[in-house]
């Protein structure tokens, strides 16, 4: 390990981010009632400019009027990107009058680390203003070129920023990708198209302690492109990824949970190395396989992801 080593800032569980327009309280309900890790009230892109008012007082009620935290449920508030005049008013007005309630601001379309500044000098001000004791954490979007290309500065830019979401949609506008699918595969390319992008924000995140989290999936009824997508996310890295249905909310909890076999797998290759530690060896066989220290690091991940998941159960 280098000398220079960066720890998570601080472990949650979010397999699922449930995305839920803004703009229709009605969801609201439905949504706490879901089996999603986060609940992400969104009042960009989900909401025309006319109604952004509309779904900026509709989150402030629900912050001051739902117990989210009782019901076991994370809250996080998507607010309008910087470029628009929406963004000053969502942070001070939900923020003064509602944020008590939130965990976690959502930036979309981070685009230099500058951006997270702006948003973390203003959270800033205004929990200190407000006698606010609950520091809101930052999460921003990487959905645009220039968000890709500096993706590494923007990591490492505050101290308040716990994760980094990839925005396929916008992304592929940007690049002038020739596709009109959020998150899934052109059939013209042979692969993954989103593999340098996710690749490149999975390691900005654990270079920086941060959790990194999948784009949403348009196409809501394709259950099969929709788990494939999860499953490559898995496989990178990802910590959970979005779901704009509540069908798509099992689906990903499914994959981002360690199976029965990977936590007894785990739980035997700590045990197993640990006794190969007592009679002062680094490294040990387990059915036939080679395990060492970094073996280790993998499977205590497993099993602290899996204890997270099962005090949720508690909740």
């Amino acid at each position: 390990m280098s000398f220079t080593t960066v720890p998570e800032r601080e472990f949650r569980l979010q397999r699922s981010v449930l995305s839920v327009p803004a703009i229709n309280p009605k969801l609201f309900e439905k949504a706490l009632d879901s089996d999603a890790d986060y609940i992400m009230l969104d009042c960009e892109d989900s909401v025309s400019p006319a109604d952004k008012p509309s779904a900026r007082i509709n989150v402030i009620a629900a912050l001051r009027e739902i117990d989210w935290k009782a019901r076991g449920k994370i809250l996080m508030v998507r607010i309008n990107g910087l470029d628009t005049h929406f963004s000053y008013r969502d942070v001070v007005d939900i923020v003064e009058q509602g944020g008590a309630a939130i965990r976690s601001m959502m930036l979309p379309k981070a685009g230099c680390a500058s951006d997270i500044y702006v948003l973390d000098c203003l959270l800033s001000q205004i929990e200190t203003a407000t006698g606010l004791t609950s520091r809101i954490a930052i999460e921003a979007m990487i959905e645009s070129a220039s968000g890709a290309a500096n993706v590494k500065e923007i990591a490492a830019s505050s101290d308040r920023l716990q994760a980094l979401h990839f925005g396929a949609g916008d992304f592929a506008a940007s690049c002038g990708a020739r596709t009109v699918n959020i998150g899934g595969l052109n059939p013209d390319f042979p692969g993954d198209l989103w593999h340098p992008v996710l690749q490149d924000i999975v390691v900005a995140c654990r270079a920086n302690g941060l959790r990194p989290i999948d784009s949403a999936f348009g196409d809501y009824q394709d259950r099969d492109g929709y788990l494939a997508s999860v499953k490559r996310a898995a496989a990178l890295g990802y910590s959970g990824k979005w779901a704009i249905h509540p069908s798509q909310i099992e689906l990903v909890n499914e994959v981002m949970t360690p199976s029965a076999e990977e936590i007894e797998r785990a739980q035997r290759i700590l045990q197993a190395m640990q006794e190969a530690q007592n009679e002062g060896r680094g490294a040990a066989a387990l059915d036939g396989k080679m395990i060492d220290i970094a073996s280790i690091r993998m499977a205590q991940n497993i099993v602290r992801l899996d204890q997270a998941i099962q005090k949720t159960k508690i909740l």
